[in-house]
């Protein structure tokens, strides 16, 4: 009986859960905040808008890039500075327009995702210790016109900030163990091959992060002029409110409850609606109410996944939404942002290899692996997908299965698997061999696995050559976030 009791009190506030987490509860969330955010931005308009992937891109229709700097690396005694996700343009795009404003949100009952707490600062820290490093060889080595350059561009590395800046609730024990790190983190990032005469040329002000929430108090007759201080500042914008009892909200049509860091863990609630889809539908979303909020999603979604399947790209059936119509004409276009910049590569698709994209004239082609599966014309294949395919090849040596996981499952996955990927398609590229890498969408892990292949056979003219790979995969992760 005590058991039934407690299963029903389970299931009682698993119902109530559900119920205050609805798709309307999650988008009308979401475009509250989001005004919170343009706030923000206005008052600083000449800094770049940055979305820390994946959460903080929803908050916003108008960011200028992205970043992905994880909550993880920055758990208590759990600390990291990865030279995997370093973001190095987001320190350039800083060092250009004198600073940025980087928006991400979190689920918990506290002011700022751990994201914003320690891990970017830990990166800002890093940083700043590399550039004063190599200001110092400068100083010291044979190097006069560089350092006369530096000197007039009034950077002084005597005077460099290298100390470690932490908001206030984090404690003085977890600071001192990370500043214990900071030494090998930066000897890390000396030795990882990234380009810190670039970020010392274009970065005037040592780095250094600020926090804003909806709690924080900003006069607007008061604003600070961000030049007018002596750090380059990455403003770390917390988009949600911090209350930690529930809120029901009301306006004179609809009610609803409001949920913190909404725009988390979107696969859970989204019905497959993207950012761009939903501010692109925007007002008719929040129009519409609780009640038909499910139905136009359901329709936006389904309509935007027949204009891509009519181009001949990815376009998978979202499952989890009720019957949908197909009656309206509109069609979205796609965004330009969410696309990759090909238009310096012949990429091409015949009809009669729907789904295949071959790239210039290097023998490499992308699809998924339903397509692959099919696919004829083709000498080997990749198979990046967790699920192995069966398919009609010349020999056994012609196909390979890395069963690759998302880098949210295995961290690891993708950059353990690289070196034989790329054994693989110098074996079969040198024979003149038609090379077709899959993965499940075709998008994702297969993209990141052409590119590694890319940068390590062929030069820039597209003429396949051999190199040391392992180096170039090095390279290849260090840039890729």
């Amino acid at each position: 009986m005590e058991n039934e009791t407690k299963l029903s009190i389970y299931r009682a506030a698993r119902s109530i859960k559900r119920k205050d987490n609805t798709l309307y509860n999650a988008l009308r969330s979401i475009y509250e905040d989001s005004i919170f955010v343009g706030e923000i931005s206005q008052l600083w308009p000449q800094l770049p808008l940055v979305a820390n992937l994946r959460c903080g891109l929803w908050y916003s229709s108008k960011f200028h890039s992205t970043c992905y700097f994880k909550s993880t690396d920055g758990h208590t005694n759990n600390w990291s500075f990865n030279t995997s996700r370093l973001n190095f343009h987001i320190a350039l795009l800083s060092g250009q327009k004198g600073g940025c404003i980087i928006v991400d949100s979190t689920r918990r009952g506290k002011r700022f995702p751990d994201s914003m707490s320690k891990t970017i600062p830990i990166w800002t820290c890093v940083l700043n210790r590399s550039v004063s490093n190599y200001l110092n060889k400068l100083r010291v080595g044979d190097a006069g016109s560089l350092v006369e350059r530096e000197l007039d561009s009034g950077q002084n590395s005597a005077d460099w900030d290298c100390s470690l800046h932490l908001p206030l609730w984090v404690s003085e024990i977890e600071k001192a163990a990370i500043e214990d790190r900071l030494e090998g983190w930066t000897k890390d990032l000396d030795e990882s091959g990234a380009d810190i005469a670039a970020l010392a040329s274009c970065l005037k002000k040592p780095l250094r992060p600020l926090w804003i929430s909806q709690r924080t108090v900003i006069w607007i007759n008061e604003v600070p002029d961000y030049d007018s201080w002596d750090f380059t500042p990455i403003m770390l914008v917390s988009a949600s409110s911090t209350s930690g009892v529930a809120q029901h909200r009301t306006t004179s049509e609809f009610s609803w409850n409001y949920i913190p860091g909404a725009g988390d863990d979107e696969e859970s609630w989204a019905r497959g609606l993207s950012p761009y889809l939903f501010w692109n539908h925007a007002y008719d979303l929040i129009s519409s109410g609780p009640d038909l909020c499910n139905q136009k999603v359901a329709d936006i979604v389904e309509k935007d996944r027949v204009y891509r399947a009519q181009r001949g790209q990815n376009a998978p059936q979202v499952t989890a939404k009720p019957s949908v119509s197909r009656s309206s004409p509109h069609l979205p276009c796609l965004n330009p942002q969410l696309c990759s910049d090909l238009s310096n590569m012949n990429i091409s698709s015949s009809e009669e290899e729907c789904g295949i994209f071959w790239i210039g004239s290097t023998n490499l082609g992308l699809a998924t692996s339903q397509v692959a599966e099919h696919a004829s014309n083709v000498d080997c294949v990749l198979n990046c997908d967790q699920r192995s395919i069966s398919i009609c090849l010349p020999e056994a040596e012609a196909y390979l299965h890395l069963p690759i996981v998302n880098s949210k499952f295995d961290r690891f996955s993708l950059f353990n698997n690289l070196p034989s990927a790329v054994s693989f398609a110098k074996l079969n590229l040198a024979k003149g061999r038609k090379l077709l890498i899959c993965c499940h969408d075709g998008e994702d892990i297969s993209v990141c696995v052409c590119l590694a292949i890319l940068i390590s056979l062929f030069d820039y003219e597209g003429m396949l050559f051999y190199a040391d790979f392992r180096w170039f995969i090095s390279i290849f992760l260090l840039n890729l976030v």
